[in-house]
This record gives structure tokens, sequence and C-alpha cells, in this order.
């Protein structure tokens, strides 16, 4: 994913600066009002999803560029430390951006284009879940990986921005943020990271409740 300023974008965010306005309530302003267009019950579909991953042991696996590499660690934090309650049972997550050492080594003795796919080759079983991050939707080292997870039969899911690109054709579960500029798909792409997790994080403490409940009858 690109962290390059967009040079042209239709988003009220990227808009020219008004003396009514400060240049950062602006761009504020513009985040506001693609924030309230998301897809909010296809969010809700992708925590459904994670957490019945969970419910079975599958394994999350998440990945992408740029600033959507720094998501996927981001991601993988949120559900590997921040889901530990109580002793409970660990989420079973792994983002693929972060082993420096072999995403080099195969960017540069095969190709860029399958340091997520040959790492998700020999580990992605039928049931998990890939979570591919492309602010475009066509990175081609996501796609591919996307290809080898849908053919291992794992669950696919996306999140992108402007009209999802490739990726939205590869995902079972595509989150689509509706705007063409950038900086402001990161920021939701984070927000909607953080919602999910935070629903997830409710229902592992809902579940823990009940289970002491139970122990206690």
């Amino acid at each position: 994913m690109s962290t390059v300023p967009n040079q042209r974008s239709t988003d009220s965010a990227a808009a020219p600066f008004s003396p009514e306005a400060t240049r950062s309530k602006t761009y504020f302003l513009g985040v506001g009002t693609v924030l309230r267009r998301l897809p909010f019950a296809l969010i809700d579909s992708v925590t459904d999803a994670l957490w019945s991953a969970y419910r079975e042991g599958k394994t999350v696996y998440v990945f992408g560029n740029g600033g959507s590499a720094a998501l996927a660690s981001h991601c993988a934090c949120d559900l590997g430390k921040g889901t530990v309650i109580n002793g409970n049972r660990r989420f079973r997550v792994l983002a693929l951006t972060d082993n420096v050492a072999l995403m080099t080594a195969l960017a540069n003795d095969i190709s860029y284009d399958g340091i997520f796919a040959e790492q998700l080759t020999p580990l992605v079983e039928k049931g998990d879940i890939a979570l591919a991050i492309s602010g475009s939707g066509n990175s081609p080292n996501v796609l591919k990986a996307l290809h080898v997870a849908r053919e291992a039969g794992a669950l696919t899911i996306g999140l992108t921005g402007f009209q999802g690109g490739k990726m939205k054709f590869l995902c079972d579960l595509c989150v689509i943020i509706p705007s063409d500029n950038m900086q402001v798909i990161e920021d939701l792409h984070v927000s909607v990271n953080h919602s999910v997790f935070t629903s997830l994080r409710s229902r592992m403490l809902e579940a823990a409740a009940q289970d002491l409940i139970r122990q206690q009858a």
C-alpha cells in the first residue's frame, strides 16, 4: 500500500483548504463522511467469521504491503495478545509480514509477488482464514496469496478501498472503504480492525463469564 499522499481525489478529505475551517478539521470532516458510509453489516460478518475460526481452533493469516503490512502486524498483535483473558485458549494468528529474513529471501530468490503465497503454501489448511489488506485491492503478492488460500479451502477476507480492485473477486468477505483517498482508507482500515477486535474480545469475556457460572453451579 502506498504511503504517498494522493495527487488527486474526489473525497472531501482531500479538498482545498477552506478559510472557514483549519486544514486538520477539513480532513477529519472528510473522514467522518466516509465513516458514515461503511458497510457495517459486512464488518459484523467478518467478526462472526473470525469468532467461528477461534472456536474451531483455526488459524488466521494476515498480510499486506507498506501501511497495510504495518496493520497486518497490528492486527495480529491485537488478536494474539489483546484477547488473552484469564488463561483462556489463545487466538491462532500469524502476520506474514513479520519475518523479514524469510520475506527478503523469497523476494530475492523467487519473486516479490510470492512473498506471502510461499509462506502460506505449507501452512494454510481448510477452514483457516486468510485476511488480506490492500488499499487498492490490486497488489500482486496479495492476490497470489489469496489464490493459494482459496485452493486450500480457507475462508478469504479482504480489507480494501477504492472500488475493491481485483481482490474483491477473490474474497468470500470483502470490506471496501468507500473512498479514493489512500490516507482515509488506511485510517478506516485501522478503525475496522479495532471494531472487530473489540467485538471479539467482548465475546470472549462473555464466554469466560458463562464458563465461570457453569463451574460454580
